[in-house]
Order: structure tokens, then sequence, then C-alpha cells
């Protein structure tokens, strides 16, 4: 692990095994869970995809070139790893006219599962979550401590920070954001990619704090709280024993700023920190603002769904586990395994 993730403070004392990800694409699947099914009726083929080692956007553009629509008729709702196997769903705008033979779409890069009808696109979002199964090849490292780690991942969640994957491919992206905000031009697309790689990194560094001072699941004065169902936001208001028990329970979880124009909600101690990574990155935070994001929170906590692990051989782990959209699944590894990727040399 390298770059923004590795400066990271674990919660769980620090990786016990180490190992290598993705050897093959299979050993990194992930399949997305929209949390409703299609309506079967209106303008909207929604065309389930299953993908090896493909981009997202690059996908979208082999449906729309084969339906004969232009790109921005294809919708879907996240972007999916491509070093990666994994299943998502597409929708495709076809008002007036019937589907095309979905079946004759295939090749070694992806083909379709099944594909039905719904009544609106499909937007960005618009999804509960998803499921993960990870191998890890070549794994060494204290078993008898992993064991203890994922129970306690299992029962307390790890920090949700933001993978290493915002921060681009050399890790650059903050550096860029930089720049765009001193008046460097960037093309539409990057200036999302560069605006959320700035918010992320103050999250992190936020969050990060958290962690260092053992607090990241914890209560401080001022904390503004997230319902883990709904995720609709409430507080600041006094401790109570009340919250007590549904904090203990992960009903609710404190949460960290997505900086941008207003004032930070959090009192006391909770605003403390946030305010002491504002002022050390006073020119991120302007930056956002000048660019007219407003204030939003994000959990602070991260608990994965169903968290399973199995020995496939002596040195292959599996493990297996859901995440609600947003969230990050090496973030989940990296508290564990520190882990590298097959073309990288184990450190």
């Amino acid at each position: 692990m390298t770059g923004e993730a590795a400066a990271l403070p674990y919660a769980h004392g620090g990786p016990s095994l180490r190992g290598v990800l993705r050897v093959a694409p299979e050993d990194f699947f992930v399949d997305e869970d929209l949390g409703f099914e299609p309506d079967g009726i209106g303008e909207h083929a929604f065309v389930r995809v299953e993908k090896r080692n493909a981009n997202t956007e690059w996908v979208a553009r082999e449906l729309a070139h084969f339906a004969g629509v232009a790109p921005h008729a294809v919708g879907y709702a996240g972007m999916k790893d491509r070093r990666a196997l994994t299943r998502q769903t597409f929708s495709v705008h076809l008002p007036g006219r019937p589907d095309p033979d979905w079946a004759a779409l295939q090749n070694a890069e992806y083909r379709v599962i099944d594909a039905s009808r719904n009544s609106r696109k499909l937007k960005t979002g618009a999804l509960r979550g998803n499921g993960f199964r990870i191998v890890m090849r070549d794994v060494a490292g204290d078993r008898g401590r992993f064991d203890e780690q994922i129970a306690a991942v299992a029962q307390l969640g790890v920090p949700n920070y933001f993978g290493e994957q915002r921060f681009g491919r050399s890790g650059d992206n903050v550096d860029n954001a930089r720049r765009m905000f001193q008046g460097r031009r960037v093309q539409r697309h990057e200036r999302g990619v560069l605006l959320s790689a700035a918010r992320s990194f103050l999250f992190n560094a936020v969050l990060a704090e958290r962690v260092r001072q053992g607090s990241w699941n914890a209560a401080v004065g001022g904390d503004v709280w997230m319902l883990a169902g709904s995720q609709s936001i409430f507080g600041p208001e006094p401790m109570t024993e009340e919250l007590a028990t549904r904090l203990r329970s992960g009903d609710i979880v404190p949460t960290g700023p997505m900086f941008g124009a207003g004032m930070l909600r959090t009192k006391q101690d909770a605003l403390q920190v946030e305010q002491v990574v504002a002022e050390a990155h006073a020119d991120l935070v302007e930056g956002l603002v000048a660019n007219e994001l407003r204030q939003e929170r994000r959990a602070l906590v991260l608990r994965p769904g169903g968290i399973l692990s199995e020995w496939l051989s002596d040195h292959d782990l599996e493990l297996r586990f859901s995440l609600r959209k947003g969230s990050y699944a090496t973030v989940v590894i990296r508290e564990m395994c520190n882990s590298t990727l097959s073309d990288e040399p184990l450190s």
C-alpha cells in the first residue's frame, strides 16, 4: 500500500497479514446491489453486465454503440473497479424502440447477463451498495492475530477513509487540485475528480486525527451524528444514555466534514479537530468554497456487512463482505492485511 492511504493510522493495531491482490480479475469480484428491482415497464432498458478487466465508462460507450444511441443515453449507478470481475447494471434509453438482441453482445471483456425495462434512467448514486469476494494470494503473517482483528472489524467496523483510488494512480490529485485552485485550467471532468480528491483528503485528515485520539467510533463533545439506516444527519446534542446505547449498537455513528461553503455544524471538541485541519489546509478549503461546494457530512465509521474469511489453501485467503455505497473494500482490507498488487514487489 502506498501514498495517501499508507500514511493513515490504523484502528486495530495495523495489519497482521501480508499478501498479493488481483493476481487474476476473478480474485476481486464486485457485485452491485441496486436495492430495488426494475419495474418492467418504461423507456429504459436496464442491462445487467458482467465485465472483466474493463472500465465502466468504456462498457457504457460499447452499450450505446450497440444500441445505436448517444453516450449520454446510457446511465449507471457508480464506477466499478477495472482490474476485477464485476457485475453492474446500466440503463439505456430506448424511447419507442424495442430492445436490441442483448445476448449477441458478448466478448472477452464483458457479457450481458440479463435485461429488463424500467420507467426511469439509472442515476449516479442510485444503489444500496456492493458485495465483495476478494482472494489474497501468497499470504503470510500472524493468523491468530488476524482472527482477533476480523472479529473486531465485524463488531466495531473500520475508519471510513476514502480509498487511495480517490487520489489518482500516482497519488497526485490533491497537488493537481491545488494547482487548479491557483488558476490552472482543467477540463470539466478533471475538475470534478480534483474537487473530490481535495474533499476526500480533508475528510481523511479529520478522521485520521480522530483515530489517533481513539474517538473515531466514540462520542466527543459537539459531535454530529448519522443514522446508520437512512444516513440522515442530526445533532449536535448532549450525550444521553439513549444515544450512548444507539452508538454501541451501531444505530448511529459520528460524522466528519465534507468541506465546502457554510459553517461547520459540529461544536466543542469535534469542531476543534475539524478547524485544525481546515486551518492547516486553508488553500484547499478556500478552493472548495470558491467552486461552490456546500458543507456535507460523512460517517466516520464503516461497518462491513456479513464479513467472513476462509483459507482456500495454506497461502490463499478469501474475504467476503458487503459495503454501503461510497465506501471502499480496500479500506476494510488494509486494517488486517498489507496488500500489494500482483505486478508490484512485496515490501
